[in-house]
């Protein structure tokens, strides 16, 4: 009997966990079960140390020397095409006008061909991309871009310019994105034949707290006030408000992305008027931030902040980004005290504080932040806050910590080319 057992603690019991690990791998159990695994995990964690009670809080002031010691080759967001500004004040914004003012609109326009998918785990933006592929007669689905765009399937986000790089060089399609959207130019292509994939807010709908979540809006009905949109998550043709896209988008910036046959660009620079150019976009969308903020409160003036600073991000004026960014925080930190629900996982999507922190050589609240990030998600599949707290340890002059950093980026993301540029550069002695 002894031996019997002996022989089962040995070999039987060490066969079964493989046999466990193999068949929870394999790819058509592994999408069914990963991210009921994932969230357990997650909610492990969070009721342990919860993430929204981790609060970041600005330093300021230069943290070590005049400029950063190093500077990143490839960008991580589209660079502005100009010179950058000196400061807020001095940024020229245009005023606010109607995006276009062309033909009036039907009051209702519905488009049909789309091939709804819902995400795999994990999956929003390629079902989202492989969604708005298939009104253009694309064959593929969500599995080619996600093969592109997140190789590991636990990256939690992926970027608005990923996917229109993914469209534009490995399709033959283009895309384009821009910021400071609004009801109009959604409208506005819709009616020409265009669905639009907007980033937004997402809450309530089956998991904990605010997240980012991509849609791809397919029609508008104004008698009724609200458009239809093919979301992997929930379903098909998703009622959603004027009202409710105005609220959500805003979080995002109103981001948006065009999917087009290349024959057809020149209609879709028409649609977008003076936004076509990319500049022209970023100051429009900068004093929309900038009113915004006088006009709002709570949650939503928090936003506004943040947009204004990703927008002087954009524009290469660090300094007034850095400031938005510091009352968007101390906004959160307010917001907090009063237990909203706090967009804690907002760095995830959108990394201009560290853009911003790191080019006024504000070190220390990079490295904080980041590591405020990194900590408080469920798992370390985050790569560009490691690649953000890897240069903010590099010009602090901890060059092993700055590899150690580089290298989990690069192993999060393999296709990260940014990361190991710079973890080359580094161990070259760059």
């Amino acid at each position: 009997m002894n031996r019997q057992r002996i022989f089962t603690a040995l070999v039987v019991i060490p066969g079964f966990i493989v046999l466990a690990a193999l068949l929870y791998n394999y790819p058509p159990i592994n999408e069914r079960l990963a991210w009921r695994v994932d969230d357990w995990r997650a909610k492990i964690k969070y009721a342990i140390n919860p993430p929204e009670e981790a609060l970041f809080i600005p330093e300021g002031g230069v943290d070590a020397g005049e400029t950063p010691s190093v500077t990143p080759a490839p960008t991580l967001v589209p660079a502005s095409p100009t010179p950058s500004p000196v400061g807020p004040t001095n940024t020229p914004l245009p005023s606010l006008t109607p995006t276009v003012t062309s033909t009036p609109l039907p009051e209702k326009v519905t488009l049909s061909g789309v091939r709804h998918e819902f995400q795999k785990w994990n999956n929003c933006g390629p079902a989202t991309l492989s969604m708005a592929l298939s009104f253009w007669k694309w064959n593929g689905d969500q599995r080619d871009p996600a093969a592109f765009l997140k190789p590991n399937p636990r990256d939690k986000n992926v970027m608005p310019y990923e996917m229109v790089a993914y469209v534009n060089e490995q399709t033959e399609f283009n895309a384009i994105w821009r910021v400071g959207g609004d009801i109009e130019i959604l409208k506005r292509l819709i009616a020409d034949g265009f669905p639009v994939i907007v980033e937004k807010g997402f809450e309530g709908v089956g998991f904990d707290g605010w997240m980012g979540h991509y849609e791809l809006v397919t029609a508008y009905d104004d008698a009724r006030q609200r458009f239809l949109a093919q979301d992997s998550f929930i379903m098909a043709d998703l009622p959603v408000s004027y009202e409710d896209m105005q609220t959500y988008w805003q979080h995002f910036n109103y981001i948006y992305i065009v999917v087009y046959y290349p024959v057809r660009e020149a209609e879709v620079m028409e649609i977008l008027g003076p936004q076509a150019d990319e500049t022209y976009n970023y100051q429009y969308a900068a004093e929309k931030a900038s009113q915004e903020i006088f006009a709002f409160e709570g949650r939503a003036k928090a936003f506004a902040w943040y947009n204004r600073g990703t927008n002087l991000v954009y524009l290469d004026d660090y300094a007034g980004a850095a400031t938005a960014y510091d009352e968007y925080f101390a906004a959160y930190a307010a917001l907090n005290a009063e237990e909203v629900n706090l967009p804690w996982r907002n760095l995830w999507y959108q990394t201009g504080p560290y853009w911003a922190y790191f080019y006024t050589a504000r070190y220390y609240d990079v490295l904080t932040l980041a590591s405020t990030t990194i900590e408080a998600a469920s798992e370390p599949a985050i790569e560009e806050s490691w690649y953000w707290r890897a240069l903010a340890k590099e010009a602090l002059g901890d060059v092993d910590g700055a590899m150690a950093d580089l290298q989990e980026a690069v192993k999060l993301n393999e296709n990260f080319d940014i990361g190991r540029y710079q973890l080359e550069r580094i161990q070259g002695g760059g």
